[in-house]
């Protein structure tokens, strides 16, 4: 028997939760650390909660393959008591829009997405406007579309499933704030709570998300993972955009349907301020500033747009490579790091869930290998660079 302490409720720990005890070679307790059971700041609540398979390293786009391939199925597999999952998932491609200076780049992770085995189509600016005639790609030198394997999803909804099902194979939630580790020697043996107490584990998982660096201080880990804002905006089209598919702009601005209207939002540039864990307002003056006039100048009919909406939410940006950092640290072998996966964390819980369960269930990766993304290359100075950051 082996008690399991997960620290973070969002997709991430709720699918290790749920992995973990469906897996019939686990034999112990699972208990899930949330101090906030509303999920009112959590990313997992606020993610844009879209999959693609367009990742320049192979690794992400396996885990994209696992994640659509779960979420096709999740009504199944999250079903509580004959009650099947609700998780809206809608099947459309993104499509990655280059300029001649980005093309090359483009037709090189296409490579790495082709020989993964993604479903995705290299297109030319004619081809583009053909099959999107309300964009104007004057200056699109090409584009990367999705054919299939991409699309988006209700994200508390997945969330919501995780943890009902979780639940229902016996794992607790307990709502409180985790504020430290008892350790003995090199190992963890308990998570220290808010109020006081102490739940006595011999594996820990850091699921904290955008806090998972404070998480990792408590035993002097300097892990370089930071909450930065990401802004999404909500508006609606004068004529819709038939076809519209999750539009990744050579701007770096990203638009797609959602609902009656469209969401669409954008990363800071390096030349812009993008401070650690800033409050999570909405500042209008990015959209009029830099993604509106991005938009508009993409499909023109957007000049009209009308803003009824929006809401910002953390990214868990990891400043060494911007991939998830998966497995346990050098420093503590019974701690196990599930975190740092740069606003693509929803798409791959699922992947990251399996991943995590088979490394404390059997002591190594059974499905999928995800030792690319292994802690310890921190201490090694080995990078992964994902490439396909939105």
């Amino acid at each position: 028997m082996r008690n399991v302490v997960i620290i973070g409720g969002g997709a991430v720990g709720s699918s290790t939760a749920y992995h973990l005890a469906s897996d019939p070679a686990f034999r112990g307790t699972i208990t899930v650390i949330e101090r906030d059971p509303t999920y009112r700041i959590a990313s997992s609540s606020l993610s844009c909660a879209s999959i693609r398979q367009q990742f320049s390293t192979p690794v992400n786009v396996a885990m994209s393959q696992y994640g659509f391939a779960f979420l096709e199925d999740a009504a199944t597999k999250l079903a509580v008591g004959g009650e099947a999952a609700e998780v809206g998932l809608k099947r459309q491609g993104y499509l990655f829009l280059a300029t001649a200076a980005q093309v090359e780049t483009l037709r090189t992770t296409h490579a790495v997405q082709r020989a993964a085995g993604a479903d995705v189509a290299l297109l030319g600016a004619d081809e583009i406007a053909a099959r999107f005639p309300w964009m104007n790609v004057a200056d699109v030198a090409g584009g990367t579309l999705g054919m299939s394997g991409e699309g988006w999803f209700d994200g508390p909804g997945l969330l919501a499933a995780y943890r009902r099902k979780a639940r229902s194979l016996g794992v607790t939630y307990i709502a409180q704030d985790a504020t430290g580790f008892v350790r003995s020697g090199e190992r963890v043996t308990g998570v220290i709570l808010g109020d006081g107490s102490t739940i006595p584990c011999d594996i820990a998982v850091n699921s904290a998300g955008p806090w998972s660096a404070r998480v990792a201080s408590w035993l002097g880990i300097d892990l370089p993972v930071r909450a930065r804002k990401r802004m999404v905006y909500v508006f609606k089209a004068a004529e819709p955009l038939a076809g519209c598919p999750m539009l990744i702009d050579s701007s770096g601005n990203f638009l797609r349907p959602e609902g009656p209207g469209y969401i669409c939002g954008r990363s800071p540039d390096g030349d812009e301020p993008d401070p650690d864990e800033p409050p999570l307002e909405l500042q209008d003056d990015m959209f009029h500033d830099y993604v509106w006039p991005a938009l508009a100048h993409r499909i023109p009919q957007l000049e009209t747009l009308k803003l009824t909406g929006g809401w910002a939410g953390y990214y868990e940006l990891n400043l060494f490579d911007f991939n998830g950092f998966i497995g346990p640290h050098p420093g503590c072998p019974n701690l196990i790091f599930a975190t740092g996966f740069s606003g693509h964390g929803m798409q791959h819980s699922p992947a990251s869930g399996r991943g995590v369960a088979e490394l404390i269930a059997h002591g190594g990766y059974v499905n999928l290998d995800l030792s690319p993304l292994a802690t310890t290359r921190l201490a090694e100075g080995r990078k992964v660079i994902e490439l396909g950051i939105v």
